[in-house]
């Protein structure tokens, strides 16, 4: 950018623009089975589906522990079962979940990138305004000074 000569509106407007669409077009690359991943991630990283683990929990060990023996279908103190299927849920969900936090750093780091691109034009466009603002208190005290000295031409005469 040239010091003397201020970028035109038309010019900050469209490298904004630019900026918006890198943006914006980060999240059209995402294929389907990331969509399942930042799904998965979202659920599964919620207080809701706590509640439910918690719960599922408490309801299978309470009922192999105090139901009548012959109704108990994972035996107290071991819980084979309820381990076995605990271990399979968190050996799916755990690269789900990791697939799922990768994706939404690269977007986050997507967007700080872009920020920051937008934050320094953000800085262009103020030094562009302060160049407007010089030239015209440049020209203002030209237009003073010309009437000012056809003010003094007047008098003069």
């Amino acid at each position: 950018m040239q010091k003397d000569i201020p970028l035109k509106l038309v010019e900050l407007k469209r490298r904004r623009e630019e900026y918006m669409k890198t943006l914006k077009g980060d999240t059209k690359n995402v294929t389907t089975l990331d969509k399942l991943a930042l799904w998965i991630t979202d659920k599964v990283g919620s207080m809701g589906f706590f509640v439910i683990i918690f719960v599922w929990t408490v309801c299978w060990l309470s009922w192999n522990i105090f139901s009548p023996e012959k109704a108990r279908f994972d035996p107290y103190p071991a819980f084979v079962l309820w381990l076995f299927i605990s271990n399979m849920i968190q050996l799916f969900l755990m690269p789900l979940i990791m697939i799922g936090q990768n994706l939404q750093s690269r977007h986050a780091d997507m967007r700080a990138e872009t920020d920051l691109k937008i934050n320094e034009l953000a800085d262009i466009e103020n030094e562009t305004i302060l160049m407007h603002l010089e030239n015209q208190n440049e020209m203002i005290l030209e237009i003073l000074k010309n009437i000012e000295a056809k003010s003094n031409q007047t008098d003069s005469k």
